[in-house]
């Protein structure tokens, strides 16, 4: 019997399909995506890789909404996710039909949606942005005199606001796993690691960035590690991100900031749950029945395509 990566592969090759994931899951799957010529990315260049190669099938192993953007950009290909259980805090947090209220009773707000929500809500904004391109994408419409109604994260349109002075009206929503990064608790770290760069993704609480000697996309966080002199990095996000780390720069060290916890507790298990339900054997079985795929209505796909193209054609 073969191993189940080589089963994996063979099933990709027989089903001319591409295998893309997201940094956060585990080490074996980026591991598999890399050397089966997909990659490892964030969602939105998880979803492009998808739409520019020539697989006729996008496998996603990520969480609901990464599917659905692959599924936006190449609506004509298959895209299966490898659990339809799999979602995100901030996708649930913004249900389309509260969204879609609040958005029309401030109907004078340009709409700038997070990634991290479903084809509806993408469908429902102006643009659609990722933690790399939102400060670029609020100056440019702060410029114009735009002002802006921000969903689902409240931390990082909170950190855009405060990088932009632009007028934003805030939904307030918030990731689960960023959310428990402790502030108090990365100050006492920061003493006991003088030398380290604190990196932090913007979707942390305030206090938290506050304490940044980087604030960033998870792309921006490794190539920090990659390019900065330090050594040693404190590292404020979910804890898969560290397969790519290491890869990139095998001889630094990495300690992981302090979630919740004391004492006996778990001080720091930074890692998404539903980023976790993605597994080698759910892979193997997704290809070959070819269940759990993303279908969104055609109407709703070409409006979210819409609002993701604004954002590709600007960052172009």
């Amino acid at each position: 019997m073969s191993s189940i990566t080589e089963q994996i592969k063979a099933e990709l090759k027989a089903n001319n399909a591409v295998l893309v994931a997201h940094y956060y899951v585990s080490a074996e799957l980026q591991t598999l995506a890399e050397e089966t010529g997909g990659i490892v990315s964030d969602s939105l260049e998880m979803a492009r890789f998808g739409q520019n190669c020539d697989a006729s099938t996008i496998v996603v192993a990520g969480v609901k909404f990464m599917g659905e953007t692959a599924k936006i950009l190449s609506p004509e290909k298959t895209v299966l996710v490898l659990d339809t259980n799999a979602t995100c805090s901030l996708d649930e947090d913004c249900p389309i039909d509260e969204f879609s209220t609040f958005c029309d009773q401030h109907a004078d707000r340009t709409v700038v949606v997070y990634a991290n929500t479903s084809a509806q809500v993408k469908a429902r904004a102006d643009w659609v942005v990722t933690s790399g391109s939102a400060l670029k994408v609020v100056k440019h419409l702060k410029e114009q005199g735009k002002k802006i109604l921000w969903a689902p994260d409240k931390h990082l349109g909170n950190y855009v606001q405060s990088q932009t002075d632009a007028d934003m009206l805030l939904w307030q929503g918030s990731c689960v796993v960023h959310e428990l990064f402790k502030a108090d608790a990365l100050a006492n770290l920061k003493e006991h690691h003088p030398q380290a760069c604190v990196l932090v993704h913007p979707e942390s609480p305030q206090a938290v960035v506050d304490l940044a000697g980087v604030v960033g996309s998870t792309t921006a966080l490794i190539n920090a590690v990659r390019d900065r002199d330090e050594q040693t990095f404190i590292v404020a996000t979910d804890n898969g991100i560290f397969h790519k780390m290491q890869e990139v720069a095998p001889g630094k060290t990495l300690i992981e900031a302090p979630t919740a916890g004391q004492g006996a507790d778990c001080e720091s298990c930074a890692h998404c749950e539903w980023m976790a339900m993605n597994t080698l054997d759910n892979c193997l079985s997704t290809l070959k029945t070819n269940n759990n795929e993303i279908k969104i209505d055609l109407t709703v796909n070409q409006k979210a395509q819409d609002s993701i193209q604004k954002l590709l054609d600007f960052t172009a």
